[in-house]
């Protein structure tokens, strides 16, 4: 019997899991991916923007090359820091059910059935991509994830979005020798884009390296070319790839099937206690980005990681005689 079992081995899920054992409670953390595989999914050599300070868990520096860590950086930390804090975590095991009450929960995976007292939900985001839903979208020259500009040398690239993720993306690819179009729902960038990249991007627009529509959607995918709306009208450009940064979500799906329940509210807001992340569903908790719903700005790496405090004080809180024994094991490894 596990005292907590997290799902999700990202920093966050990590971080719970070093909580835990700081407070002498045996905890496992499954994935049903890579571990930090959100990370994984990174663009090759992407820069956090946030400092390394911001992301470290568990109180294991973070030591950097640059002034910000970069993805490949990023993965080697976490990875280290769950070796020299020796967590349980299996990877490649995707969770299916959650039954059982708090005390007695019993997860079932694709590889076995895991009891446990407690557990945290620190799935985040990034697996589901918000669909442009319009045809030809399901074409192999579309994709949601961007990794690097090497596939898109001498071709004809539309970038779909406004935020950082495409920001990025469409600089990368104009540098590495793509034709980039980008199609902006919205009448200029986001806000949001940062303040390093925005006059780039910009600059760019402005001297017609990189095209851009603005107030302007996809209306069809085609194999050589895209229709779109435009304010002009409807515009056909050729078109060779679509890089659609439109964003993701939540597994909604999966989490309903776990019990989480959620708030009538536009971003479909899981409920929980904010003081201890407890759900209605009493013993499961939720960690990090995952509780912001639709609305992933709410929650990172930077604030997420304190999540796993309040949770685990709070089942510690249950459970005296473990508290006792984590501060004695964690001042004898000190």
């Amino acid at each position: 019997m596990l005292d907590l079992l997290v799902v999700g081995a990202g920093p966050v899920g990590l971080a719970c899991a070093i909580e835990a054992r700081r407070h002498g409670l045996r905890a496992r953390v499954l994935d049903k991916g890579a571990l930090v595989n959100s990370i994984v999914g990174y663009p090759a050599r992407m820069e956090f923007f946030s400092t390394p300070d911001l992301i470290e868990i568990g109180g294991h520096p973070f030591p950097v090359q640059g002034y910000k860590p970069t993805r490949e950086e990023g993965l080697e930390y976490y990875r280290g820091v769950a070796a020299r804090e020796g967590l349980d975590v299996r990877l490649y095991e995707r969770v299916t059910a959650l039954k059982g009450t708090r005390g007695d929960f019993r997860v079932e995976t694709s590889r076995a059935t895991h009891h446990a007292r407690h557990v945290v939900l620190a799935t985040g985001f990034f697996d589901i991509p918000n669909p442009l839903g319009v045809p030809g979208e399901d074409l192999p020259k579309v994709t949601h994830y961007y990794r690097e500009p090497f596939p898109y040398v001498q071709q004809r690239v539309a970038v779909v979005g406004a935020r950082n993720s495409a920001a990025k993306a469409a600089l990368d690819c104009y540098r590495h020798g793509a034709e980039v179009t980008m199609v902006v729902r919205a009448p200029a960038l986001s806000e949001t884009v940062k303040y390093w990249i925005r006059p780039d991007l910009e600059n760019r627009i402005k001297e017609g390296t990189i095209r851009a529509y603005f107030s302007s959607t996809i209306e069809v995918i085609r194999e050589e070319s895209l229709l779109l709306r435009t304010p002009e009208g409807a515009v056909e450009i050729p078109n060779d790839f679509v890089l659609a940064m439109t964003g993701y979500r939540p597994d909604f799906a999966f989490l309903e099937t776990l019990g989480v329940t959620f708030a009538a509210d536009e971003f479909r807001t899981p409920i929980f206690d904010e003081a201890t992340f407890e759900t209605a569903r009493a013993g499961l908790f939720v960690a990090g980005t995952v509780c912001g719903g639709l609305k992933t700005n709410r929650w990172f790496i930077e604030n997420g990681r304190f999540h796993a405090q309040q949770i685990v004080r709070h089942i510690a809180g249950q459970h005296p005689e473990a508290i006792r024994f984590g501060e004695m094991h964690w001042k004898t490894e000190e």
